[in-house]
């Protein structure tokens, strides 16, 4: 047990988890003595991706509660002046849905810290939020580039909130806002630990438990915000939309091979360089994300190396989201892309790899007005994939 190393502790938690058995309270107490000692990092990002995010990712309600007795115990072991006991009895009051106010003035939803969720979830929120309470100051609480979604809404303010996605457990749990006054609408949001953590007096919180929310339902998360905002605000038909700052650009296909730290969700060599071939061969000016992480970036330059006639972009997401909302067509990897163009109505195909689950695939996969094509990978064999997703492409030669 002295060698064990963080990923096999998180395994065996996950496991009694996934099982419905409990987990050994010493094995948790040595997952979280690493994540909080000298070198806490590996058993940190262990304990999130290999337990909190698989759970998430399965959207069971029973999941959901096991995420919740697991997590408000690492809560009270890192900040022993909350108990988890407190924590639960907290947590189950506040997951039932309850009406809104009828008035409110200050009103701070927070960001799911991802982009993508941003967009399927809480733009879907923002939306409802502004037409209940036409009057009321709206702030989206997370960092600075979530924000810029939505900086040419005059609706939307900003409150800046950092969450670093890739820190320790201690400075995760320590990045927790607190709005004494002032109605906090929550759409699952990490920031709030999945809802475990107060982030304001509980008569002035709305949570939104995505993960449970639809039960055994097939579908979308960006559906399933919209009737949350339904039955909790009274606004019917809120829909995902994005207000970045406009750039005058016109790219006929917007291209993001992003896939975040997710390798699962890549499809193997040599399929991006040929998909990238088939659209230039169907003459049309290709802009192509570079991301923000070496791989990404890495790959990306691989392709440009080969074909100089694309174009690129590397920079802020919010001008590239902007010049997605003016393409004739988005193609990309499940990410934030997809949820883009789906919000701008732009006709989108969506190569949806890596899924743990086929309930993961459901809510996830990008809705709207628009063409949307979804290519779910289940044959992870690059030709496969390329065929299927030159298929799509051929269906409305048109938008390409």
């Amino acid at each position: 047990m002295e060698n064990t190393s963080s990923n096999d502790l998180a395994e065996e938690i996950l496991e009694c988890c996934l099982a419905g058995r409990p987990w050994s309270p010493a094995t948790l107490h040595r997952l979280l003595d690493q994540a909080t000692g000298a070198a806490p990092a590996e058993a940190s990002r262990a304990l999130f991706t290999k337990v909190v995010e698989r759970l998430g990712d399965l959207f069971e309600r029973r999941l959901c509660d096991a995420y919740a007795h697991l997590f408000s115990e690492v809560i009270a072991y890192v900040r022993p002046e909350l108990t988890a006991r407190s924590l639960i009895q907290r947590y189950q009051w506040i997951r039932a849905p309850r009406p809104a106010p009828r008035s409110a003035q200050n009103i701070f939803v927070l960001s799911r810290v991802t982009l993508g969720a941003d967009v399927a979830v809480t733009s879907v929120i923002l939306d409802a939020v502004k037409q209940r309470y036409p009057d009321a100051k709206i702030h989206l609480v997370g960092p600075r580039k979530n924000w810029e979604l939505f900086a040419a809404d005059p609706r939307i303010q900003h409150c800046q909130f950092s969450y670093g996605r890739s820190g320790t457990l201690r400075e995760r749990l320590s990045a927790s806002p607190y709005f004494a006054n002032g109605l906090v609408v929550d759409p699952d949001s990490r920031l709030s630990q999945l809802g475990l953590l107060s982030v304001c007096p509980e008569e002035n919180y709305l949570f939104f438990e995505s993960r449970s929310y639809g039960g055994d339902g097939a579908e979308s998360l960006s559906t399933l915000a919209s009737r949350w905002a339904a039955e909790t605000f009274g606004v019917e038909g809120a829909s995902a939309y994005i207000a970045p700052l406009a750039v005058q650009d016109q790219p006929d296909v917007t291209v993001s091979l992003g896939v975040g730290e997710n390798q699962e969700k890549r499809v193997a060599d040599p399929f991006e360089e040929h998909l990238i071939a088939a659209l230039l061969h169907r003459g049309r000016r290709i802009l192509i994300d570079k991301g923000a992480g070496d791989d990404e970036t890495k790959r990306v330059e691989n392709v440009l190396s080969r074909y100089p006639r694309i174009e690129s972009w590397q920079g802020d997401y919010a001008p590239f989201a902007s010049r997605i909302a003016q393409s004739k067509l988005y193609v990309g990897y499940d990410s934030a892309g997809q949820h883009v163009a789906a919000a701008c109505a732009i006709p989108v195909i969506s190569i949806f790899a890596g899924y743990v689950s086929a309930r993961m695939f459901q809510r996830w996969r990008p809705t709207g007005k628009g063409r949307i094509e979804v290519v779910k990978v289940t044959n992870p064999d690059p030709a496969t994939v390329l065929n299927q997703t030159l298929a799509r492409l051929d269906q409305n030669p048109s938008q390409t």
